[in-house]
């Protein structure tokens, strides 16, 4: 749901007229607000919607707002000034105006909880179900900083698992890029130097000239279908859950990398439900929770057929092994975890475990992958050059 910037003209209770400028998603906000203060609406008008000025709020923002409001809450600040002093320090634009929208919901009554629900983008479900559990219990800042541990460590595996994608692909990219350059470039200002050969050219420099001769003729259309193809497949993505539920099967199916995405899933999986069973949070709402906070397709499935299993009454360990996505070593443990009363226990070993498995995976295919695709664009340059200098070899044993 939308921000959107509110104007409203009212009466006071000793019968003022008061006017003002209230971020909420809905009328009906609104109007609870200026209740609540003892304001009469009289006027209502919705403005633009709410935009941030400048700048992006990144993953790496709301774990440092969470680490820093642990700091001030545990140094008895009430909340709307600790939120004040927060957006004075933030230099990020973007981010200080989401904070100063969050104290001016907090002053206005509103709970902590309450007012992250109006930014699903930044806060997810996790996050409200901790920061409410923490309202709840009174331990709102010891939530806090657990959430900006929680934060650091889900960004950490985050990055080691697009390292793992990422790196290879872009080499290969750039590698087909040279090689572009290359055949439409270089390649042409040989072929006019064989031309005044008079001469039969190898065949490996025919192929090549013949490939630079598509290649110039083709280049532009390529490049369009290709960019066409990329955007289309980043909509189909977006819109249709089957599309990326088989483009994710097809990922999981690949040597390694498959393996890493995996694990990555099961820990995150155990890191989420580890943190809402520690604040209190019911395993059923805590299931929701993780089904959220995955990006895994096909471990969001399983999340959801685990949650229905649980609520009708079956062990967590048992509904695990029923979906078939998860280890055998991570239902054992939850098992030993449910028995023996040390679930939350169970399920942080297994999330450090798990996360440096990924680690290590990564580390592992990243440094499998450099020598493959340094010797594969080797041959692949290589070729052309030793293609093009034939030619002038060849001549100079004749001469």
């Amino acid at each position: 749901m939308e921000l959107y910037h509110w104007h409203w003209t009212g009466r006071s209770k000793d019968g003022r007229r008061l006017s003002g400028e209230i971020v909420a998603h809905q009328r009906s906000e609104i109007q609870q607000q200026l209740r609540d203060q003892g304001i009469a609406v009289k006027g209502l008008r919705q403005g633009r919607r709410w935009r941030s000025r400048r700048g992006r709020i990144q993953p790496r923002d709301i774990m440092h707002f969470s680490r820093q409001l642990a700091e001030l809450l545990q140094a008895s600040i009430p909340l709307p000034q600790a939120l004040g002093v927060l957006a004075t320090s933030l230099n990020n634009p973007a981010m200080r105006s989401l904070v100063l929208n969050l104290r001016q919901q907090v002053s206005d009554g509103a709970s902590l909880s309450r007012a992250l629900h109006h930014f699903p983008r930044h806060f997810d479900a996790l996050y409200c179900s901790m920061v409410e559990a923490g309202e709840q219990s009174g331990r709102l800042d010891q939530l806090l900083k657990r959430l900006a541990e929680h934060l650091e460590r889900r960004e950490s595996l985050a990055g080691r698992v697009r390292k793992a994608l990422w790196y290879p692909a872009c080499v290969v990219l750039v590698g087909l890029l040279i090689t572009a350059i290359l055949l439409t470039r270089v390649v042409p200002q040989f072929e006019q130097m064989f031309a005044s050969f008079g001469a039969e050219l190898p065949p490996l420099t025919r192929m090549t000239l013949s490939l630079s001769a598509l290649a110039r003729e083709w280049w532009l259309t390529a490049s369009l279908l290709a960019v066409s193809c990329g955007f289309l497949l980043r909509a189909g993505l977006y819109r249709s859950p089957t599309l990326r539920l088989a483009t994710e099967r097809m990922m999981r199916r690949l040597p390694a990398i498959g393996m890493v995405l995996e694990r990555a899933a099961v820990a995150r999986f155990c890191r989420t439900l580890s943190a809402t069973h520690a604040a209190d949070v019911p395993l059923v709402d805590g299931l929701t929770t993780a089904s959220g906070a995955t990006d895994s397709h096909i471990y969001r499935q399983a999340i959801n057929a685990i949650r229905e299993d649980i609520a009708s009454g079956q062990q967590l360990y048992f509904a695990m092994h029923n979906s078939r996505q998860f280890p055998t070593l991570a239902i054992q443990l939850v098992r030993i975890g449910e028995e023996s009363g040390t679930l939350n226990t169970m399920l942080t070993r297994l999330a450090e475990y798990y996360e440096e498995d990924v680690e290590r995976r990564a580390d592992t295919l990243t440094t499998l992958l450099e020598p493959l695709i340094i010797v594969v664009l080797g041959v692949l340059v290589g070729g052309l050059i030793l293609s093009m200098y034939l030619p002038i070899l060849e001549l100079g044993n004749v001469m």
